[in-house]
């Protein structure tokens, strides 16, 4: 089979320069990759050079990160700024062909905005690929699988809880990996559970990091103090305010779409992003002694995340729709790079169902 590579094009769209990576003909089966926190659309190019040359494959950069203006993001409308950007493209007739319904496909923070792309815009959306995907209820902050929240103002959750080690060393650029929080030993400890899965793409892989806008605007983002433990709340602007639960909550949207397409949902069960024990939850790492204060599981528990999402899908499928979950054994936060294999069998599944 053909090898397919991706080209880059500047487009306007939404008002902002948007940077779109392209391949396969302009009449192929439509796919859209949208893809996750501190990354670019370069993250998708070792699948893409998987795909066979039959679908019509756009992979944008999203605001902040990649080529993409470093327009700000507003996070009271949590991850809208990033659904409207990528929609403004469904009807650029140099990427799609006339009223395109790609198979969209989200890793992580993009499967938030996957599940944006379809609330907002049912009509457009063929079905939906989430890979890891961050749950309705937001990052953080809830406590069982309804998304009931810890504390009124979400305490734990948003820009207050980034590393700022790491937050400075992605702004310097940081290629070592000598420290545990430098963008590389964090790509290899977290994005993946297996580092040697990173192969000869590792250096194209961290270049993608290394490409995100950092600042009050960007990532990390703004945050608010708080009477609650560990004492920060999100704020208004950037990126993990946006997915913070204060402002990103769509779970009953979601399962009123009417017109449900189908949802395919894989994960690795060694993520240690989103998870049910995520390393990223403060309220997790407080049960570990490792965040001083923590107030005990009854006050705080950690986020059931993937619980959270399969209890949401579960309610999409009585609803009308249909989901189906992929667990990919020793696979962590992207599957598409540690089980491209299996995860190219699911995607091409969806997009045949897509055209029938």
């Amino acid at each position: 089979m053909p090898r397919m590579d991706t080209e880059q094009r500047t487009v306007t769209a939404n008002g902002i320069t948007q940077a779109v990576r392209v391949a396969g003909p302009p009449d192929g089966t439509p796919v859209l990759l949208i893809h996750g926190n501190c990354s670019s659309a370069l993250f998708w190019e070792p699948l893409v050079r998987r795909l066979p040359p039959t679908l019509r494959v756009v992979a944008p950069d999203l605001r902040g990160y990649g080529d993409s203006a470093t327009a700000p993001v507003d996070a009271t409308r949590g991850l809208r700024d990033f659904a409207d950007d990528v929609a403004a493209l469904l009807d650029d007739p140099t990427l799609f062909g006339a009223d395109a319904r790609p198979v969209v496909v989200g890793h992580s923070l993009g499967g938030g905005v996957a599940m944006r792309l379809l609330v907002d815009h049912p009509h457009r959306v063929a079905a939906l690929l989430l890979a890891a995907p961050v749950s309705p209820y937001g990052f953080g902050g809830t406590r069982d699988l309804t998304g009931t929240p810890t504390t009124p103002d979400f305490a734990g959750t948003g820009a207050g809880t980034a590393n700022p080690d790491f937050v400075a060393r992605l702004a310097a650029g940081d290629r070592s990996a000598d420290a545990p929080a430098s963008p590389r030993a964090v790509l290899r400890a977290t994005y993946v559970a297996d580092p040697a899965s990173l192969g000869a793409d590792e250096d194209l892989l961290l270049d993608t990091v290394l490409s995100t806008a950092t600042g009050d605007d960007n990532y990390p983002g703004t945050s608010m103090p708080s009477a609650n433990w560990p004492g920060t709340a999100p704020g208004e602007r950037g990126v993990l305010n946006a997915l913070a639960p204060t402002w990103f909550r769509l779970a009953d949207e979601l399962v009123a779409v009417a017109d449900k397409p189908p949802v395919t949902w894989v994960r690795g069960d060694a993520d240690v992003i989103v998870s049910d024990t995520s390393l990223f939850d403060l309220a997790y790492l407080g049960s570990l002694d490792l965040v001083p204060g923590w107030p005990g599981a009854d006050a705080c528990p950690p986020q059931p995340m993937v619980g959270q999402t399969r209890a949401v899908l579960d309610r999409y499928a009585a609803a009308g729709g249909a989901y189906h979950e992929v667990v990919l054994p020793g696979c962590g936060h992207s599957p598409h790079l540690e089980r491209p294999a299996e995860f190219v069998t699911e995607l091409l599944a969806l997009t045949s169902r897509s055209t029938v």
